[in-house]
């Protein structure tokens, strides 16, 4: 009798503490060894679900140390984080890569926004280095014109042709490159 008593209440502090057993699984153990697993594969879609999610896992826990002191007010806070990562990590679901696709890859590939978010251009005449942004300005432009595809398709060509250079037993010099 008393053996049934303890596998009762063994039961029992693991249904009121399942978040706390839940939470390190889902949030680490397994989005580890997924990670894992992504590295040593050639798909790109299982690298960008990985990535993602710990983007996402990251903002999420500078969200819960900003917020620390209201989120204790919120009991149910524990239990919709861990539904919210089930979401983002299970296979079924691809939720990073969704937020991923629908979230912030829109909004980092408009330029106009990224541009206005991360871009700091240099000050006219400031500092002796600095070298005006014609480059930048030029790739942003043929990017917004032609897309990205486009960009890296001309961007492999010209490693192409530097390459064969190279390969002609000859050097050229311009500006900073020695080919």
């Amino acid at each position: 009798m008393g053996r049934n008593d303890n596998s009762g209440n063994f039961l029992q502090v693991v249904a009121n503490n399942f978040d706390v057993l839940a939470l390190p699984l889902v949030t680490l153990v397994y989005p580890l060894y997924a990670s894992i697993r992504a590295i040593e594969t050639k798909s790109r879609t299982d690298d960008q679900q990985w990535l993602t999610y710990w983007v996402l896992y990251s903002l999420m826990t500078i969200f819960e140390l900003t917020f620390a002191k209201i989120l204790e007010c919120f009991p149910v806070w524990t239990y919709a984080k861990l539904i919210f990562i089930c979401w983002l990590v299970l296979p079924q679901f691809n939720g990073a890569a969704y937020v991923y696709r629908r979230f912030i890859r829109p909004y980092y590939m408009n330029p106009q926004v990224a541009h206005q978010m991360w871009y700091f251009p240099r000050k006219k005449g400031g500092s002796l280095f600095s070298k005006p942004d014609d480059v930048l300005t030029a790739a942003e432009k043929y990017m917004e014109e032609h897309g990205t595809e486009a960009f890296e398709r001309l961007i492999s060509k010209a490693d192409r042709e530097r390459s064969n250079r190279k390969s002609n037993n000859y050097m050229i010099f311009d500006d900073d490159y020695m080919y």
